[in-house]
This record gives structure tokens, sequence and C-alpha cells, in this order.
């Protein structure tokens, strides 16, 4: 019946639409907007991720997932890397704004327009997963469900790289306690972390480098700003 709640998977389903029912942004409008001052509507990847490469954290080829992929600024550097790409977002318009620039650019993505907990992902699937601004706007309890893609999808010994509000940070992030998202409903444009908060999140995962991003001047080949934490771990051996 319509409501009732049987399992695990019914709870998660009513939490997400109650913070859904209360929400009234949308990814598509916010995305068909292309000439809007958004600073990562900029065409050109995390200066984490460059450093990544240059000092050899990340080698090129492999396969990579990139959660909330946007207009695929980041996908399209890790195809120049050599890799297979697997770029996933909730947003058509951003999916097709990424396409346009990849075709553009020479590369090959294999964009997926889903929900990232509704991926297939087969065991030890990837080299590399990276998220440059979703898990900010992943709800609390949806956490273990992250988690527990990471540790289906990435090899022993793979990276998980990623990009995430500070708390009260330049560009966002709200400092709310996870309880107080469902009192009031929401996530406050997106949650704000911290290093002890991201270590115990992703405990199950060796941490390799937690910091702040870089302050990138635009226009650059490359994209930063200190309102976002950059963190890479790497999945321990099996």
């Amino acid at each position: 019946m319509a409501e009732t709640i049987y399992s695990n998977e019914d709870i998660l389903n009513m939490l997400d639409s109650l913070l859904k029912e209360q929400s009234k942004f949308n990814w598509d409008a916010f995305y068909s907007e292309r000439g809007r001052p958004v600073p990562f509507f900029v065409n050109a990847p995390d200066e984490n991720l460059v450093q990544y490469f240059k000092n050899n954290l990340i080698i090129p080829g492999g396969r990579v997932l990139e959660l909330g992929c946007g207009p695929g600024r980041n996908a399209i550097y890790f195809a120049k890397q050599g890799y297979d790409v697997d770029a996933v977002d909730l947003s058509n318009e951003a999916l097709q704004w990424g396409n346009e620039r990849s075709k553009e650019q020479g590369v090959s993505i294999n964009f997926i327009f889903k929900n990232i907990f509704d991926l297939d992902i087969q065991k030890s699937e990837y080299d590399v997963i990276y998220d440059s601004g979703c898990f900010h706007h992943i709800a609390p309890h949806r956490r273990i469900d992250y988690v527990n893609l990471l540790n289906q999808g990435l090899k022993a010994g793979g990276f998980f790289g990623i990009t995430c509000f500070v708390e009260n940070g330049i560009v966002g992030g709200s400092d709310i306690t996870d309880w107080e998202v469902y009192r009031q409903r929401s996530l406050k444009g997106g949650l704000g972390y911290n290093p002890e908060k991201l270590k115990m999140i992703f405990q199950d995962f060796q941490i390799v480098e937690i910091r702040r991003m870089q302050d990138i001047e635009q226009p650059s080949d490359c994209f930063g700003t200190s309102g976002l934490w950059a963190a890479l771990f790497q999945k321990k051996a099996d």
C-alpha cells in the first residue's frame, strides 16, 4: 500500500520524499542559464585534481566514475588523462552541456542520467571515483549508501577524490546538525563539513590528503576556491 513502511529502503525513500517536497530547487533550471556567473560553470578541472596527476598520486589510464558530474569539466580532464569515464548526474541540462563540451574537445565520455543511488555498479569496477560538489547535497540518511557505493565500486588501492563545502564557507556550507536537517526539512543549500567529520564519514579509507582548495583567479586552466575542501582517500587492500 502507498505510504506504508515495510523496510529500511522504505524509510530512506520517505525521507528523500520529505526533503524533496520542501525544496523548490531545480537542477535543470539551474544549468539551463549557462551565462550565469556561477564559479564552477568554467570549463576547467579542479586544481586539486590536476595536482593529483602532477604529483603522481593518481596515474593516467584506467576507469573512473564521476558522481554529480554537472557539465563535465572534470570528466573531460579524466578522459584526456587516458581514462574510460562514466559520468552521472540528475540533470539532463547539465549532461547535454557536458556532451557538447566533450565533443568540442574531442573526447568520449559515457554520460549517465540517473540518481547515483540507482547505479548498478559492479564490484571493484573503478580505479577512481571522483565527486566535485555532489556530496554536500546528499542528505545524512543517504551517507551510508554513499560509502557503500564507494566500497562496492572501487578496486583495492583505488582512489576516492572529493570537493565539498567548508562549514560557513564563502560559497556555501550550512553548519546545521544532521538532526536539524529533518527538523527544518532542508539542507540549507548544501551541508558544510570539516576535516574531522570527513575523516569520520570515510573512516573505511586511508587519508591521502585533506586541504582547502586553492583560490584560482579566472580565466585559468583550472578551477579552485578556498570555500571548498579537497580530499583524497585510498581504498585499503582487501
